[in-house]
């Protein structure tokens, strides 16, 4: 009987110690409204050389957030933005600009963008062969 007295009071005590702190703050704390009618869009984009990015030691990283404004680390936040809400948050349906000459040399770098795009996760990889190709890859969004 002591031995079942001691165990039903270690486990109500252990409980409460894990769960009251947990049920106090759910009570405490009003349920919060968020911050924007906006579906949140931030994102992170590296390059680096390599053929992959798990290869690849990263050189550059910039930040890209388009909601509920365009802002971010990205040189052109404005610009990338508006690109990538034509594309549909598609990096694959990005097009290159037209009239833009590139080597044939293989120095291969690889873009990799990771974060949320419009309330949805996304994650992105991709090899260019060199770095004049990723630039043209792109009007705005691959430039930095």
């Amino acid at each position: 009987m002591r031995n079942t007295a001691r165990w039903a009071a270690t486990l109500g005590l252990t409980a409460t110690a894990v769960c009251g702190p947990l049920a106090g703050a759910s009570l405490a704390s009003p349920a919060t409204a968020p911050a924007s009618l906006h579906a949140p869009s931030a994102l992170v984009l590296t390059v680096g050389h390599g053929e992959s990015a798990a290869t690849a030691v990263p050189l550059r990283a910039v930040t890209l957030t388009c909601a509920p404004k365009a802002s971010g680390t990205h040189p052109a936040p404005d610009l990338a933005c508006a690109e990538l809400r034509g594309a549909g948050g598609d990096f694959v349906a990005l097009t290159a600009g037209t009239g833009v000459l590139c080597t044939r040399e293989y120095a291969p770098v690889v873009v990799t963008v990771d974060g949320v795009w419009q309330g949805r996760h996304l994650s992105y990889e991709h090899t260019f062969a060199n770095e004049c190709v990723k630039n043209a890859g792109s009007a705005s969004v691959f430039t930095f």
